[in-house]
């Protein structure tokens, strides 16, 4: 089932099974080719009470705070690109590939499990790792095994190959996208999160 633009919906971030993190958004786009999801400031925020034995490093937030985010994902695939921009000008940010299981369709919107592992890339395309010394004391805590840890780390190289070789599946006009005025913040009903 297809999702409309404007749709609210919540997407999780699902571990076997267990929500741990959820979030309000909305629906930019939904094509077979493409999933476009905007968390604009003000959306909700849920963390599970405990998130591998410690709290969610942003469980202190119940907001998205700024000007939103857009995630870019097709489906399918580990990965997803994430738009900012920031300062009282709306400026584009940069490019912020978020590692991340292929989506799943819900009831209440998608369903998803963060990585960890991320490439942020510049405005001139350079691009670097973050969190990738996090990794391993992820299998420690029970998160991951070290093969799921290799399979993200493989995900990491092939994208930062073809960061390397000057090929991007999305297009820069995202830097420039802006939310419709008319989009209001989405809620988080209970029951669809952690």
């Amino acid at each position: 089932m297809r999702r409309e633009r404007g749709e609210a919906i919540v997407r999780r971030e699902v571990w076997r099974g267990q929500p741990k993190v959820a979030w309000g958004g909305v629906v930019v786009e939904d094509t077979p080719e493409l999933l476009a999801l905007y968390m604009p400031d003000g959306s909700p925020l849920r963390f599970a009470d405990d998130f591998f034995g410690a709290p969610h490093p942003w469980s202190h937030h119940d907001r998205w705070e700024g000007h939103g985010v857009l995630q870019l994902q097709r489906p399918g695939e580990m990965h997803a690109v994430w738009v900012f921009w920031h300062g009282p000008e709306r400026a584009f940010r940069g490019w912020y590939v978020n590692l991340q299981e292929p989506f799943r369709r819900t009831s209440g919107g998608f369903d998803t499990q963060d990585l960890e592992l991320d490439l942020v890339v510049g405005l001139d395309g350079s691009w670097r790792y973050k969190d990738n010394e996090k990794l391993d004391a992820w299998v420690d805590r029970g998160r991951w095994t070290e093969p799921e840890v290799a399979a993200i780390r493989r995900e990491g190289a092939a994208i930062g190959a073809e960061l390397d070789a000057g090929r991007r599946w999305w297009s820069d006009d995202w830097a420039g996208w802006e939310p419709e005025p008319a989009w209001t913040v989405p809620a988080l009903p209970a029951g669809l999160g952690p």
